[in-house]
C-alpha cells in the first residue's frame, strides 16, 4: 500500500531537533532537497504498487530516492547508508523525516527494496527534471515559426543555420559488473558446485531409502585446483582441464534428470531452479566451443549468477574486453542524459539520430553541432546532419582538400571539437571515480540499470548544486563588493556613489 503525502517538502526550519538549534539552510542535503521536484516523482512512483490501499504501508518517494542519492554521492554500501541517515540530522531532512530520530529510519535490507521499485525509466526522468530546469536562468525559449506552434506542427524544421543552437557531446563507455573475470575452467566450475547443490537437494527426501549417486565431487574440485593454481598452464592442458569438467557436468546432469523423476523440482528455490537452466545453457555453449575448438559462441554466458552480463569488446590496450553494461550517454551544457543502455554490445553510430532527436525534444530546437568520436562518422549519420543543417565533428569523408588555407580551418575546428568533447571523457572518470560507475556492485539486471541511472542522476546533482553556489557566491560578491561579471569576465564595478 502507497499513502500519497500531501505534502513532501519541509522547511529546514520547520525540522525539529531535540537537542536544540535550527538546521542552516545553506547545507548542501537542504540545497538539494530544493532542487528536487517530490511532489512530482512521487505519483511515478505510486505506480510501482498494484493496490495503494492494500497491504502494508510503503515508504515515502522522497524516503526511496532520498536514500538512494545519498548511497551513490557518498559511494556507502547498505548498512552505512542506513548508519550516516541515522548519525546525521541533515540527511534525515533530506529523506523528508519532519524531526530527528535516534534509531534507524528502515532497515538496510530495504535498499534492495527501492532499487527494485526505482526502474531506470523514473530514474531518468527525474534526471531530466534536474538537468532542465525551467527557463528562469539565461537559457534562451526554443525558436518557433510565426503563428504555428511546436505543439500543432508535431515537428518544427527550419533550414536556418541561426534555428539550431547548442553542442551536444555524445561518447559510450561500459560499467564494469561485479564478476570473476570469466575463465571457461572457473565458469564451469562454478557450475559444477551448483548442480552439485541441487543434487543434495532432490536427494534429501530420498535419504536412508536410495543410495546417494556418485558425482566424483572431491576429485573434480582437485582437477579444478590443478589447473587454476598453475602459474602459465598452456592451452593443451586448459583443454585437457574443460574437457574433464565438462564430464563431471554431464555426468551431473543425468544425476539430476534421474532424480527428478522421483524428488519434484518444486524443491528447489527460485535461484537453484534458475541456475539450473543457465548450466543447462553453459554447458551448451562450452561443448560447443570445446567440440569446434573455438573461442567465441553468440551470446555467450560469462556468470553463473549474473546470466544477464556479455563481453562488450572495446578494444582498450589495458582492457580490450568489458563485462558489464554498455553505456552511451549525450551531453550538454555540463549535464549527462542517458541515452541507451544495454549488456549487449551494440554500436554506438546507431544512437546519434535517437540522440538528436531528444535533443529537440527537450530543448526545442536542433544543435548546432554534434561533436563525436570518429565511429558515429558513417554516411548515414553525416547525411542526416546535413539535412538537418548539424555540422558533425570530425574530417569530411573522402580525400583531403587541396586547398591548404581550408585544411588549416578543418584542422583547427577538428582540434577545437576535440578540447570540447573532452568533457565528456572528464564525467565518465568522475563517475568511475567518485560514484562506483567503475564496477556495479548490484547483482540483478534491473537493479543494475537503476544503479547506473542513479549515478548519472548524481552527477548532475553535483552539477546542479555547484551552480547554484556559484550563483550564490556571485550575488554575495556583487551585493558586498561590487564585483559583476559581464561576458563571463570578473570586473570590478566600484561604486562611488
Amino acid at each position: 500500500m502507497y499513502k500519497f503525502k500531501a505534502r513532501q517538502t519541509i522547511f529546514p526550519h520547520e525540522f525539529f531537533l531535540p537537542f536544540g538549534g535550527k538546521l542552516n539552510p545553506e547545507n548542501q542535503w537542504c540545497k538539494l532537497a530544493e532542487i528536487i521536484d517530490w511532489a512530482t516523482l512521487e505519483g511515478q512512483y505510486a505506480k510501482n504498487f498494484k493496490d495503494i490501499n492494500v497491504g502494508q504501508e510503503a515508504y515515502s518517494v522522497r524516503v526511496a530516492v532520498g536514500s538512494l542519492i545519498i548511497q551513490n554521492r557518498k559511494s556507502l554500501s547498505d548498512r552505512d547508508t542506513v548508519q550516516e541517515i541515522t548519525e546525521n540530522p541533515y540527511m534525515q531532512y533530506f529523506i523528508g523525516l519532519e524531526a530527528f530520530i535516534y534509531k534507524a529510519p528502515f532497515d538496510p535490507s530495504m535498499m534492495v527494496h527501492f532499487r527494485k521499485r526505482l526502474s531506470k525509466d523514473i530514474i531518468n526522468e527525474i534526471n531530466e527534471m534536474i538537468a532542465n530546469p525551467k527557463r528562469d536562468d539565461s537559457d534562451k525559449k526554443p525558436p518557433q515559426d510565426k503563428g504555428t506552434s511546436a505543439e500543432e506542427t508535431g515537428h518544427v524544421k527550419t533550414d536556418a543555420p541561426e534555428a539550431n543552437q547548442g553542442k551536444l557531446i555524445l561518447d559510450a563507455t561500459c560499467a564494469p559488473a561485479d564478476i570473476h573475470f570469466p575463465t571457461d575452467i572457473w565458469l564451469l566450475n562454478n557450475v559444477r558446485e551448483a548442480l552439485e547443490e541441487i543434487i543434495d537437494i532432490l536427494h534429501s527426501p530420498c535419504t536412508g531409502i536410495l543410495k546417494k549417486p556418485r558425482t566424483y565431487r572431491e576429485n573434480a574440485h582437485k582437477d579444478f585446483l590443478s589447473i587454476s593454481k598453475s602459474k602459465r598452464p598452456n592451452a593443451k592442458k586448459i583443454r585437457k582441464a574443460i574437457g574433464q569438467q565438462l564430464r563431471y557436468i554431464r555426468r551431473d546432469f543425468s544425476i539430476i534428470e534421474d532424480l527428478a523423476e522421483i524428488s519434484p523440482l518444486d524443491l528447489l528455490n527460485k535461484k537453484q531452479y534458475q541456475n539450473l537452466l543457465v548450466a543447462h545453457e553453459i554447458y551448451r555453449q562450452q561443448l560447443e566451443m570445446f567440440q569446434d575448438k573455438k573461442h567465441q559462441v553468440e551470446d555467450r554466458i560469462v556468470s553463473l549468477h549474473m546470466p544477464f552480463v556479455r563481453p562488450i569488446v572495446r578494444g582498450k590496450t589495458n582492457a580490450p574486453v568489458e563485462f558489464g553494461a554498455k553505456l552511451a550517454i549525450s551531453m550538454v551544457n555540463g549535464y549527462c542524459h542517458m541515452e541507451h543502455l544495454s549488456f549487449d554490445n551494440f554500436n554506438e553510430s546507431t544512437t546519434l539520430k535517437g540522440s538528436v532527436e531528444n535533443f529537440r525534444q527537450r530543448f526545442g530546437y536542433y544543435p548546432e553541432a554534434v561533436l563525436a568520436d570518429k565511429i558515429y562518422r558513417n554516411r548515414e549519420n553525416i547525411a542526416y546532419c546535413k539535412e538537418h543543417n548539424i555540422r558533425l565533428s570530425g574530417p569530411p569523408l573522402g580525400r583531403p582538400v587541396k586547398d591548404a588555407e581550408l585544411l588549416r580551418q578543418q584542422y583547427h575546428q577538428e582540434h577545437q571539437d576535440s578540447g570540447i568533447r573532452n568533457a565528456v571523457e572528464g564525467k565518465f572518470g568522475e563517475g568511475k571515480r567518485f560514484y562506483g560507475l567503475n564496477r556495479i556492485m548490484a547483482h540483478l539486471q534491473s537493479t543494475s540499470e537503476t544503479v547506473i541511472a542513479m549515478q548519472l542522476l548524481v552527477m548532475n546533482l553535483e552539477k546542479r548544486l555547484r551552480s547554484l553556489f556559484v550563483q550564490i557566491f556571485k550575488v554575495l560578491l556583487k551585493q558586498h563588493f561590487g564585483f559583476i561579471q559581464p561576458n563571463n569576465m570578473w570586473t570590478l564595478a566600484a561604486d562611488f556613489s
